[in-house]
């Protein structure tokens, strides 16, 4: 069996070694990289994301990523988004105060944690959907979290999906019930950091290639 071809999407973010390596050590073959062509081409596409919602978004742009994401999901590509890599996917953000759009890919709007603690830092466990792909095996585990803000609503409340499987959600909750991670067809996204979350994100992430 050949290793699944994964591009992360390479746009300015952070520190993105760690989503490589822990790739990597799933079996897959990664390039880190914004390249057109090898985001259009690879079996999967991982997009990261840490800091600010309006700065991701910003960066985002500038290597012309909205389309080029927008563009593997209507041919039914698998897309993996990671924290803010999630949070960028609903329609907007409230973050600082103001409404900022987000790509839209769900409906929604990411807004800040009501808890006596923010951020959110640290292990939590979660309550994944039934028929979870990403979950399935690590259902009782605890993932590593990092975040001030979070959506809050069933992207499947909002969203007429008419004849198509509406998308699975799964929570979490600090000081409030948030969503820790959708499965949508080829669209995926957590709100903790597999990558950071040893071997219940290890295999999260197998199960994540399994799709491709």
């Amino acid at each position: 069996m050949n290793a699944p071809r994964v591009v992360v999407l390479a746009y300015g973010s952070g520190n993105v070694r760690s989503a490589v390596r822990a790739l990597e050590r799933v079996g897959a073959r990664v390039d880190l990289t914004a390249d057109p062509r090898a985001v259009a081409e690879a079996e999967g596409l991982v997009v990261p994301g840490v800091g600010a919602f309006e700065a991701v978004m910003d960066q985002l742009r500038a290597v012309g990523a909205p389309g080029l994401i927008e563009r593997r999901l209507a041919g039914g590509r698998p897309v993996l988004g990671i924290c803010v890599g999630m949070q960028v996917m609903f329609e907007s953000s409230q973050e600082h105060g103001s409404t900022r759009p987000g790509l839209g890919q769900w409906p929604g709007t990411v807004t800040r944690l009501e808890a006596d603690v923010v951020p959110h830092m640290g292990w939590s466990t979660v309550r994944p959907a039934a028929h979870s792909v990403l979950f399935r095996g690590v259902e009782e585990e605890r993932f590593y979290f990092v975040h001030s803000y979070a959506a809050t609503t069933d992207p499947a409340e909002l969203l007429d999906a008419g004849p198509m499987r509406p998308p699975l959600a799964t929570w979490a909750t600090h000081g409030q019930d948030f969503l820790a991670a959708v499965e949508n067809g080829p669209l995926c996204a957590t709100q903790f950091h597999p990558e950071k979350s040893g071997d219940a994100g290890a295999q999260l992430l197998r199960n994540w290639l399994t799709t491709l």
